[in-house]
């Protein structure tokens, strides 16, 4: 799959938020961050990330856990004052530098794009969103006239997805709701 099939323009990066930077902690140059990512074993020492709206590139130097979080030192950066710029700023990598899912495993963003089809072979839209809930995801499903579908993204629901082909093919409970949009 080229990164250009999930929505991204031409020669444009994909970015994949795995943190959020809060605040500086103590005098060594530490921030807090928030983690946004189901792999926080791949957030250590020497992991190349871009911080902020622009992708600014950085390089982790250390990283410990913190309560919730994790407290991460930016290799250049040696004391608060200087690691205060990246204050509130979202962490990313790059999709084209994450490791492959084993197979049936997707990241989200390489569903983002998919032509959802029910069980009778029907088109019932393209995947436009993914709402994270705390029971499962739930996939906003767009069709050309701009009705959306909510699926919710379970077993009984998804019955195969075909990243080759880019579909999805679903079944339809009964009582799955549709909303009109004006």
């Amino acid at each position: 799959m080229t990164e250009t099939s999930s929505g991204s323009p031409t020669g444009e990066s994909i970015y994949l938020a795995i943190g959020f930077l809060r605040r500086p902690h103590g005098v060594q140059g530490e921030v807090i961050m928030d983690l946004h990512t189901d792999f926080p074993e791949r957030i250590k020492p020497g992991r190349k990330v871009y911080i902020g709206e622009k992708h600014e590139a950085a390089t982790l130097g250390s990283v410990r856990s913190h309560a919730d979080g994790v407290l991460v030192k930016i290799r250049g950066y040696e004391n608060p004052e200087a690691v205060g710029r990246f204050r509130n700023q979202w962490v990313y990598v790059k999709s084209a530098e994450v490791p492959p899912l084993p197979d049936g495993q997707y990241y989200k963003y390489e569903l983002v794009g998919l032509s959802v089809l029910d069980d009778s072979g029907n088109t019932l839209g393209v995947i436009t969103e993914i709402i994270e809930t705390g029971a499962n995801d739930v996939y906003v499903v767009k069709n050309d006239s701009g009705r959306e579908v909510l699926l919710p993204g379970i077993s009984e629901v998804v019955l195969e997805i075909d990243m080759k082909d880019r579909t999805m093919k679903v079944h339809l409970l009964d009582g799955l709701i549709a909303d009109e949009k004006p």
